[in-house]
């Protein structure tokens, strides 16, 4: 129970910074969508070219963040030399990766369909390289049980962002009209949504700064033998963080290129900023997998921890389904992050919620081949996960549009989720709460159907109806989890007397 109290215990202060981080994040969401009309496809720009940082960030850090955790957590490995070795690896690989990019820029762009804009290209390669390098410095604070700092320095990095980002798409523009000869030696009009990609570089490199402390403690020396044991554990990963970030960008890449919508980018820049406001689900299972991923790794020590395991589970599915219900109570509310004419994509919300819950579920079940050394079945999962994706994509995005987007990411999601279950119980049997977690999301599912038959003209009467039944939600997991926790302690003493 005290390894759980921890887990919460980080958890709680990784969801904070993840939350509230997020929810600073959103109001860059408002921000583009005032000031980059869905017509224009400026925010189609930005989501295009962020899904390809995502899938090269993936890339560069090539399975090392997990790789880090599994071998400084081995007895027989110095955890200074993992990560020293770490670092040089990754620092190398991105090292080189920015000046093939810069001395490739042209082609390159062109190639993405932005050779009139190659810099947007230019700029994401050294923002992206830079991240790289941060995460397993980021992952070493999570060794070593800092969450305080972590949380920190991301909350510094959206908060400098968003800061920019006001000033340059808001109040620069408004002083610029009242003294253009002075603003306009900072600012210019016609750099549009370039100054997205630009403030990014600038935070990013900037950040760089605060991890001073922890450059100057690491012990340099590269291992070679090290970094061969770890490219072994460490390459179906990179398998795994390819197939599963295609999962989640291989729609914002592909749809430009399929859509048979006379305004691609623009239908891109709707169904994008939709799936924004359901990404309160991301938080939740990002601040859990911070968290997670250093207890298991820890907890593995212990002879007897797979109970632990499905508690988590059943916890985590618990508040994902929470989230859930809130959010979609809520959406007459939160469409407002959004401007208005990105409402007509609100119906995917629900759709890419529900296929952020089983991400999350599959990443609570990849731990058995994580522990067990068995990486390459994570390969396996999210690469037929990422097939039927990409197969849904550009079979039904030129007839159905972005709608099939949402429900390519369920089908994908979903296959990996079942089978990383069902070939873990091989070789890893956990007993996983099946009867109480299928209780809780037919609940879930039976709250949703009310919500989507019983609607009120009235704003605030349909979130308050809503909140009744949320409220309701509460009050039935509140009285099954105690009953539960009595009958599981009456057992105990009955078996321990």
């Amino acid at each position: 129970m005290a390894s759980l109290k921890s887990l919460a215990k980080d958890t709680a202060i990784y969801g904070l910074s993840s939350i509230v981080g997020r929810f600073l994040n959103y109001l860059l969401v408002p921000l583009y969508t005032a000031k980059l009309s869905a017509e224009s496809g400026g925010y189609g720009i930005v989501t295009n070219i962020y899904s390809y940082v995502a899938l090269v960030m993936v890339l560069l850090t090539f399975g090392m963040e997990t790789t880090f955790f599994r071998f400084s957590n081995k007895e027989d490995e110095k955890p200074s030399d993992v990560l020293s070795t770490t670092l040089i690896a990754v620092g190398g690989v991105a090292l080189l990766f920015v000046i093939l990019v810069l001395s490739l820029l042209q082609p390159i762009s062109a190639a993405l369909d932005y050779a009139e804009h190659p810099w947007y290209v230019g700029q994401m390669a050294i923002c992206v390289a830079v991240d790289a390098f941060q995460a397993i410095l980021f992952a070493y604070l999570r060794y070593q049980k800092r969450p305080i700092k972590f949380a920190a320095l991301k909350l510094l990095f959206i908060t400098l962002n968003i800061g920019l980002n006001l000033l340059y798409f808001v109040t620069l523009p408004y002083l610029y009209t009242k003294y253009p000869d002075l603003v306009g030696t900072i600012y210019d009009p016609n750099v549009g949504v370039g100054y997205v990609f630009t403030l990014n570089v600038v935070c990013t490199v900037f950040m760089t700064v605060f991890f001073v402390p922890e450059l100057r403690s690491v012990k340099w020396h590269f291992d070679v033998q090290l970094m061969r044991r770890m490219l072994q554990y460490s390459w179906p990963i990179l398998v795994l963080g390819v197939a599963g970030i295609l999962n989640q960008t291989a729609d914002k890449i592909l749809f430009p290129k399929i859509s048979t919508d006379a305004n691609p980018l623009g239908q891109l820049a709707v169904y994008s900023a939709c799936t924004k406001v359901a990404m309160i689900m991301a938080m939740i299972t990002q601040a859990f997998r911070y968290a997670y991923e250093p207890f298991v790794f820890g907890k593995s020590k212990d002879s007897d921890s797979r109970d632990t395991y499905a508690k988590a589970m059943r916890y985590f599915v618990i508040f994902t389904l929470l989230a859930f219900l809130a959010v979609m109570a809520g959406i007459d509310i939160l469409k407002f992050i959004i401007g208005e004419d990105y409402w007509s994509g609100l119906h995917v919300i629900p759709i890419v919620m529900a296929a952020e819950i089983m991400m999350g579920i599959y990443f609570n079940l990849s731990f058995w081949y994580k522990l067990t050394d068995r990486t390459i079945w994570g390969a396996y999962f999210s690469g037929i996960g990422c097939v039927v994706l990409i197969a849904i994509n550009v079979i039904f995005v030129p007839i159905y549009g972005f709608v099939a987007c949402a429900w390519a990411g369920f089908c994908g999601y979903g296959i990996a989720m079942l089978l990383s279950y069902f070939i873990g119980q091989k070789y890893y049997p956990i007993k996983y709460p099946l009867k109480a977690i299928g209780g809780y999301v037919l609940l879930t599912a039976a709250i949703y159907a009310v919500y989507e038959r019983v609607t009120f003209e009235i704003m605030w009467v349909n979130v308050a109806f809503r909140a009744a039944f949320v409220l309701m939600y509460i009050g039935i997991i509140v009285m099954v989890e105690k009953k539960n926790f009595i009958h599981r302690n009456v057992t105990k003493n009955v078996i321990a007397n």
